[in-house]
């Protein structure tokens, strides 16, 4: 781990922006940043967090905080949804303190510069970030903190790289300090599985797998997989337990069942609810083709009763062109196990692949219908950078407004997105989608109007609950912050 550096520490206010696009913003809290947080003050910096998750008025009180808080350096964390809000909240910080510093880290940037290293279409992307934030963190942020936060800083920094100094070896993700979350208010977040509260936990970072679809395909830090001991997990698990009373645990790793380790893992969950005398609700993703019922069996036993998996579509043509690995067959045979060992499984479709047509729509609603999950999501693919489908893209020779990426024969058509101002392509409900992709097969419009189709016809037929869609809980003024929105953390000497 680099060493702090010998001059005055600054204060670090660390950011999570508010996330508008997702049904309900107070589910699980981002650890990403708070993981960053945790380190900066493992080597001497003071630190504070503002989590507007949920509020409203969110660039109003970063605005605010700005004018009464000692920090002058602001760490922003961002998805790409994330982005447009966080570009205003920088605006706001440059605004009411035009001294300051503001750092943009976490997946949009990372991605960006990964989507650079293959083609220039993300050339614009980049300039646009170096505009709105002093300095733009790609990968691991935790080993980048003393030059991050040092007096001079590139406006770029590359930790994305696995030959660099920054990015993280797996010894390292071991010995690193669990998340800060005492910089924020876990009981302000609500997810329970049968009526136990649950909080996320990670791990393992990055996944090895190809989806063409996937926005972490061409970055190493979400490409390479590395792996936490059984031990510091559960080291972990049991933190929480005794500091929080948590007894449930969401894993959000890419796929639970990557670790060749998870037997041993799940033992131990196993072995640690019969010391404590307590009982575990879990939840996690898994890989459809990896899936055995070795695994059901045991995640049963340690306390598993939801997984999630993306199966993405129930065409073969579609799964051979997003190149997931997996066959309808696979797909349904690991919702038989599922089904078999009382695991309640989400499926996780989308529409809008190369070669989507109104029939492999009907395939995939099909295919629901016939598996019957206990929940599914079903969205319209974005087309994220540092994704194949974004940076193995060229412009399309009749419009170059269009760009196109082709695999097998098949064409996707897309438009070139201002990811700062445009957040609207994430998820959403029943008639407020919006596609920016198509095939020649199937409009921009009639996948709307196809994904509608089959969220209505599936939940209708299966009788599942609709989401309800929960506006922002929260509006703050600076008088009175409450302590699910801002906490201070001390300096380690």
């Amino acid at each position: 781990m680099p060493s702090a550096p010998t001059t005055s520490h600054p204060r670090v206010c660390f950011i999570t922006p508010p996330s508008p696009f997702l049904v309900d913003e107070r589910v699980f809290p981002a650890l990403g940043i708070l993981k960053v947080a945790a380190a900066a003050r493992q080597q001497g910096y003071p630190v504070e967090h503002l989590d507007l998750n949920g509020v409203r008025n969110a660039v109003e009180v970063a605005g605010n905080h700005a004018q009464n808080t000692e920090a002058q350096v602001f760490a922003i964390t961002a998805t790409t949804p994330q982005l447009p809000a966080a570009t205003q909240i920088a605006q706001i910080l440059h605004l009411a303190q035009p001294e300051c510093r503001v750092i943009l880290g976490g997946p949009h940037s990372t991605l960006t510069l990964a989507a650079l290293k293959h083609s220039t279409r993300a050339t614009a992307a980049m300039a646009q970030l170096e505009q709105d934030f002093d300095v733009v963190v790609a990968g691991d942020g935790e080993n980048v903190i003393p030059l991050a936060l040092g007096p001079s800083p590139p406006s770029v920094i590359d930790a994305d790289d696995p030959k660099g100094e920054w990015f993280l070896t797996a010894q390292q993700l071991a010995e690193l300090p669990l998340p800060a979350r005492d910089l924020i208010s876990l009981q302000s977040y609500h997810y329970q599985v049968d009526d136990i509260p649950m909080t996320p936990l990670v791990s393992q970072l990055g996944c090895p797998f190809g989806c063409n679809f996937c926005a972490g395909r061409d970055s190493p830090m979400l490409r390479r997989t590395r792996i936490r001991s059984t031990e510091s997990v559960i080291e972990e698990m049991l933190h929480l337990y005794r500091e929080y009373k948590m007894q449930g645990f969401m894993f959000f790793d890419d796929e639970l069942n990557v670790n060749p380790q998870l037997p041993t893992l799940l033992h131990a969950i196993i072995d640690l609810q019969e010391t404590l005398g307590v009982e575990f609700r879990c939840r996690g993703f898994i890989k459809a083709e990896l899936f055995t019922t070795q695994q059901a069996a045991l995640m049963k036993e340690a306390g598993f009763r939801n997984i999630m998996c993306g199966f993405e579509s129930g065409s073969d043509r579609i799964l051979r062109n997003i190149n997931k690995r997996a066959t309808k067959a696979q797909n349904t045979r690991a919702m038989e196990i599922s089904h078999q060992y009382g695991l309640e499984m989400k499926a996780l479709m989308s529409l809008g692949h190369p070669g989507e047509s109104p029939e492999t729509v009907e395939d995939t609603m099909e295919w629901l219908l016939s598996v019957e999950p206990a929940d599914f999501d079903c969205t319209i693919i974005t087309v994220y950078p540092g994704s194949p489908y974004y940076d193995r893209a060229v412009p399309h020779p009749g419009d170059p407004s269009t760009w196109c990426f082709t695999i097998n024969g098949d064409p996707l058509l897309m438009e070139d997105l201002d990811y700062s101002t445009v957040s609207d392509f994430y998820k959403g409900e029943c008639g407020s989608y919006r596609s920016y992709v198509w095939t020649p097969h199937i409009s921009a419009d009639q996948l709307v109007a196809a994904r509608d189709r089959v969220e209505n016809k599936v939940r209708d037929h299966l009788g599942l609950p609709y989401h309800e869609v929960i506006p922002p809980q929260f509006e703050s003024s600076m008088g009175a912050l409450p302590g699910y929105l801002y906490r201070q953390g001390g300096e380690v000497s």
